[in-house]
């Protein structure tokens, strides 16, 4: 599983023109699945990202996560994260989870997340989504 998460003051996603997701203060994950990737590995990465503090405090000290900052999470799925480019111009994706089993872990990574309190958007899995943020920071991190 690889995921990049983008600390946002607000983020949205569009699909055919219209918004199917959006937030306000708090993470933009893209989500991308491998092969061998595990409801586990969903598990062990939505526990990290609710528990990073990297919002700033009142002292402007990198100390809060979350809860505290009443963030929310928008999921886009990815799979272009499993893009192998070492050969060649042109990427090949043999790594990327297929499509079934990404789509199963996209939405149980999702609920899971739901069922730690947060409140939790998504982009459309499948669908060409054209992504709007305001990048905080700017704050990116690469989780696996």
């Amino acid at each position: 599983m690889k995921i990049v998460l983008q600390r946002v003051k607000y983020a949205s996603v569009k699909v055919n023109g219209e918004t199917v997701g959006s937030i306000d203060t708090g993470f933009l994950l893209l989500f991308g699945v491998g092969q061998d990737d595990t409801e586990e590995e969903c598990r062990r990465l939505g526990d990290k990202i609710v528990g990073l503090r990297i919002f700033s405090d009142e002292n402007d000290k990198i100390n809060l996560d979350l809860e505290k900052v009443n963030g929310e999470i928008l999921v886009v799925p990815q799979f272009t994260l499993y893009a192998d480019c070492r050969k060649g111009n042109r990427p090949n994706f043999i790594q990327a989870a297929k499509p079934e089993d990404a789509n199963r872990l996209f939405e149980y990574f999702v609920e899971y997340l739901r069922g730690k309190g947060k409140h939790v958007e998504t982009g459309e899995f499948g669908a060409d989504m054209k992504v709007e943020l305001l990048n905080d920071g700017p704050f990116t991190l690469i989780l696996e």
